[in-house]
């Protein structure tokens, strides 16, 4: 009885795609966040009969075959990559990204990752950081008697000090872009490493090359669409259904053979 394993596979597909899609609610307030699809193929079949067999002594061949179906299986879960809406928090180290580009940050380990959160802050000693207290590349530190910070769309960082009206540029934050996105291996915290699919890093200033810019005192909000996660829950939901109906009936097949006299 084929269907059972058949629709077990439908019942761990469902299974996979509502976990990504309570992924997606739950950091639907995550800052940056892009969400996840699941996306399936249809696994091995079984030929019955393959097509274009010879079935007669003139050479006839039959035009298409038996070719049964085994299941399904979880071919990616991608990212979604789209723009999420801006909202204005007038922090000084507040950045949003409007564009592809990630802010680069550099781990304890020295490996480098890459993140679209840009609700950074300074350390005691005015370097600036992550929110988990990752130094962003390439580092800049902040004087302490700076009265307030300004960071252009350039990533520029310029400071206001007490008794000079003309500001000192700290440094420029850079950004990073990659030829396949999709392809970066998320390792948390808002922050992704290169894998050999994302390709290698592309670094520039903001504005260049298609990195986006940044804006000051605003926060990129999460991709994830609350109505369309739901209705995509009700279908995941429906299907699990529909295959555990699927494992009822050849249950209840395998039953009457079994009573068969």
């Amino acid at each position: 009885m084929r269907a059972l394993k058949i629709a077990a596979t439908g019942m761990a597909a469902q299974q996979m795609r509502v976990e990504t899609i309570s992924n997606n609610l739950a950091n639907m307030s995550t800052t940056g966040y892009n969400a996840r699809r699941t996306e399936f193929a249809d696994l091995h079949y079984q030929q019955l009969t393959r097509a274009g067999t010879v079935n007669a002594a003139d050479g006839t061949v039959l035009p298409t075959g038996v070719q049964l179906g085994l299941g399904v299986r979880p071919a990616a879960v991608s990212m979604h990559l789209s723009q999420g809406s801006l909202s204005a928090t007038n922090g000084d180290l507040d950045v949003a990204i409007e564009g592809r580009g990630y802010l680069e940050v550099t781990l304890p380990s020295g490996q480098a990752a890459y993140t679209r959160d840009g609700a950074l802050k300074r350390t005691g000693e005015g370097l600036i950081v992550t929110s988990d207290g990752f130094a962003v590349a390439p580092e800049i530190v902040i004087p302490s008697d700076a009265r307030s910070l300004s960071i252009n769309s350039a990533g520029e960082v310029y400071a206001y000090f007490q008794d000079n009206v003309e500001a000192q540029l700290l440094g420029q934050i850079t950004m990073a872009g990659f030829t396949n996105p999709k392809g970066l291996e998320a390792i948390g915290s808002n922050m992704f490493t290169e894998t050999e699919a994302s390709g290698q890093p592309i670094i520039g200033s903001p504005g260049e090359d298609g990195l986006g810019t940044l804006r000051q005192g605003y926060l990129e909000d999460s991709s994830v669409d609350p109505v369309r996660e739901v209705t995509e829950l009700i279908e995941a939901q429906r299907g699990y259904e529909l295959n555990s109906k699927v494992i009822s009936a050849a249950d209840q097949m395998l039953g009457a053979t079994t009573q068969v006299r």
